[in-house]
Formats: structure tokens, C-alpha cells, sequence
């Protein structure tokens, strides 16, 4: 008797057949026409990693924004192939410098990267002995002048190069402070009082011929900022691709005086031993960050800005069907996270919660929305951000805020 398994031995000896079965194709006909196709991974579902609701702002311990498709297209189609990353560093930044009308422009690991490459090209330039002692040089310490408003968290990225910060207050200090340790200036864009303005700070630098750095990483919207400030005369610049450009979370854009540019792709991947090696950017994430900038630069902003407000009114309307809650569109002034979000009010005597109590519960729900508390003079509110919901997202959370709010009458 001729078995399945003798049939298919003897058939797998013919050149012709046991090809075929090599690939795969005889298995496939047997297969039944119905099967259906597998499920789609989910990896949220499989790490036990809660998906989370960003009403908030765009932080990195959210993971930043959500990467536009055009991101995703860009990331997909290009993960297939190798690349020189010398030469990739170098097309994107020239495109990226013809969209921003700057000298050069490269693609960093986040914009606190952008700010040790930004300082080690100013302490280092071209010579490779200094890149490769970096950040122990010998001799006295680099010096970065800042004012004593603009101390804040990410200036450790300055220090990491071994350089030191001096901290001033007006005018005059600063120019007392340069010397011939000064390797440059730095101004943080988002610092809540300056005592130097922009122009200032600019016309002090270039007179004593010391290079000045911007970090205005999370200052767009408005787009008119990308090109702001190398008006004004900054020589290095950087912004955040993760935040509202909507590029992938780690890359950053760092762009300006292209001398400084290329001594700062010197001091980074993929260059082998410079202080910037440990933070290098993969091909999909400069591929996919010169897409973000381009798709950015390219939409109609107004139409965004109006479709956030028509969100708000959505929300709104929900939430105020609830006795004594009140929503109001709150613009943010900037510079930082200059975009509308949404101030909800109520009265404690009727609705028994505050809002932090609202922030909390929203947080710990299904789905887990985070919102922000915020404060005018006395009075505590939830700040309700929509820029960075999904279309789908938007009655999801004033469906739950309203259910969260009626609970507690």
C-alpha cells in the first residue's frame, strides 16, 4: 500500500517537485483556504506595559508625542537596507539646513545630546587630540556663560563636556565674565525671566567673538520659532524631534554655523571613541525625523490649531452637562508648550473632589488618561490637554471625566 508519507518521500526525489516543497508550495496548497490570518501582536498586552491617554503635555516620561505616519512610512521603508551613516548624517543635514534656510544641520539622540555636541564642538573644533581627551582636558576648564534665570535641569548636558558654568545677571556681568576660557553662551528659550534679551545675548556673544547656543527644545508651536532665532544670530539652535514636530521620541535637530556643525558631527557616532558615541542615532531615526521636519513645515498650522480648539468644544460640552463644571480654553504663552488645553472648574460643595483627586483616579483608570493640575493663585484646576489625543481619544476622555465627576455629587 502507497502511504502519504511514501508518496511524499518519493515525490520530494523529483528535481522538480522537491523544489517546489523546498519552498513551501506544496505545503501551501494543502492548507485549508479558510485559515485565517494570525492576530496582530500586541505588545503592550504581552510586557504588561499599561497603553496610556496623554491629555497632558509632551513629556518623555510619556514617551514624548505620538510619530506621524509619514514617520512610520519613512522608519518601515528604510529598515531594510544598510547605510553609510557618514554619508546619511550628511544628506539629511543638507536637507534639513534647505528647509530650515540655515548653514548645516544634523540630527541628534534628543535635543540634551544636541547640547553635549553643541558645547564639545566649541571646546574641541577639528583637533582630535582634544576630542578624544574630552572631558578631561588639561588646564583650566571650558567655561559657559548662562544667566542665573536659566539655571535649570538639562545644563547638566554642558557640564558632561568638563565644562564649567558661570552664571550671571544683566548685561554688564556677562561681558565681565568673558575670557579667554569662554567657549560659549548659552540661552535656555523656556526660562521664566531673562535678564538679558535674545538680542542682547546675541550682540555681547559675536563681540567677543564667543559662539551662542539656543535650547528651544519643546518651543514649537509656533513653527515661525524653527527659523526665529538663527534671525536673531544664534549660532547653534536646537529643538526636540519627539515633542510637537512629531518625529521619532530620541532624535533632536541641532542646526547653525556650519563650522560648529561638522566639529560637532566629529564629536559623534559614529565616529568610534568621542564624547558623543554613546548617544548615536540609527539610520530609521534620521530617516525618520528629516520626514517629521518636512511634513511639519508643510502642513496648514491654522487648520491644526483650529481642529485642537473644535476638540476643546467637544470636551466641553460633555463635561459641562454636569451641574457647576465650567471649561474654559486656556492658551499657553510660551515659549514652551505654547498651545491650547482646556482649565475645568467646579464647584467643591457640589461635586465632592478636587481636582487632584480627578487627576488621580483618570490616571489609575481604564483606560489610564494623564491630565495636569495647575493652580491660579488659590484656586487648583485640571488641565485637560488635547493636542496629543488621537481623533479617537477625544470623547473617550470627556466620556470618562464627565462619569468621573458625577460620581462625586
Amino acid at each position: 500500500m502507497v502511504t502519504r508519507r511514501k508518496l511524499l518521500k518519493d515525490l520530494s526525489a523529483l528535481p522538480v517537485v522537491g523544489g517546489l516543497m523546498g519552498t513551501g508550495i506544496l505545503y501551501a496548497c494543502e492548507m485549508d483556504k479558510t485559515t485565517e490570518k494570525p492576530v496582530a501582536r500586541n505588545l503592550f498586552e504581552e510586557l504588561g506595559v499599561t497603553p496610556v491617554i496623554n491629555a497632558g503635555v509632551t513629556m518623555t516620561f510619556l514617551s514624548g508625542s505620538l510619530m506621524l505616519p509619514e514617520v512610520l512610512e519613512a522608519i518601515n521603508s528604510t529598515a531594510h537596507d544598510f547605510a553609510n551613516m557618514h554619508e546619511l548624517q550628511d544628506r539629511i543635514g543638507e536637507k534639513i539646513a534647505e528647509m530650515l534656510h540655515c548653514e548645516a544641520a544634523m540630527v541628534t539622540s534628543g535635543a540634551a545630546c544636541a547640547m553635549v555636541l553643541g558645547t564639545a564642538a566649541t571646546i574641541t573644533g577639528t583637533d582630535e587630540k582634544k576630542r578624544r581627551e574630552l572631558p578631561y582636558l588639561p588646564g583650566a576648564r571650558p567655561e559657559v556663560i548662562m544667566q542665573k534665570s536659566h539655571r535649570y535641569v538639562f545644563d547638566q548636558a554642558i557640564t558632561t563636556t568638563g565644562a564649567k558654568i558661570v552664571e550671571v545677571d544683566g548685561p554688564a556681568e556677562m561681558q565681565q565674565a568673558i575670557n579667554d576660557n569662554t567657549v560659549m553662551t548659552l540661552f535656555f528659550n523656556a526660562a521664566g525671566k531673562s535678564s538679558i534679551s535674545h538680542e542682547e545675548f546675541v550682540a555681547i556673544s559675536k563681540r567677543n567673538n564667543v559662539p551662542s547656543f539656543i535650547d528651544a527644545a519643546a518651543d514649537v508651536p509656533p513653527v515661525e520659532n524653527l527659523f526665529k532665532f538663527q534671525k536673531i544670530g544664534f549660532d547653534l539652535i536646537t529643538f526636540s524631534g519627539g515633542k510637537m514636530i512629531r518625529g521619532p521620541q530620541s532624535a533632536g535637530l541641532l542646526f547653525g554655523r556650519k563650522d560648529l556643525i561638522e566639529a560637532a558631527k566629529l564629536n559623534h557616532s559614529p565616529h568610534e571613541a568621542p564624547i558623543g558615541r554613546p548617544m548615536k542615532v540609527n539610520k530609521e531615526e534620521m530617516f525618520g525625523m528629516y520626514a517629521a521636519l518636512k511634513s511639519y513645515l508643510e502642513k496648514d498650522h491654522d487648520k491644526e490649531w483650529q481642529s485642537w480648539l473644535d476638540r476643546i468644544e467637544r470636551i466641553k460640552a460633555q463635561v459641562e452637562t454636569v451641574s457647576s463644571v465650567k471649561g474654559e480654553t486656556h492658551i499657553s504663552p510660551g515659549p514652551a508648550n505654547a498651545f491650547p488645553s482646556m482649565h475645568v472648574r467646579w464647584d467643591q460643595d457640589k461635586i465632592k473632589v478636587r481636582p487632584r483627586d480627578v487627576y488621580n483616579e483618570l490616571k489609575s483608570g481604564t483606560p489610564s488618561i494623564v491630565s495636569n493640575v495647575r493652580r491660579d493663585g488659590e484656586e487648583e484646576m485640571l488641565s485637560v490637554g488635547v493636542v496629543l489625543l488621537r481623533p479617537d481619544q477625544v470623547d473617550i476622555v470627556a466620556g470618562r471625566l464627565k462619569e468621573i465627576l458625577l460620581k462625586a455629587m
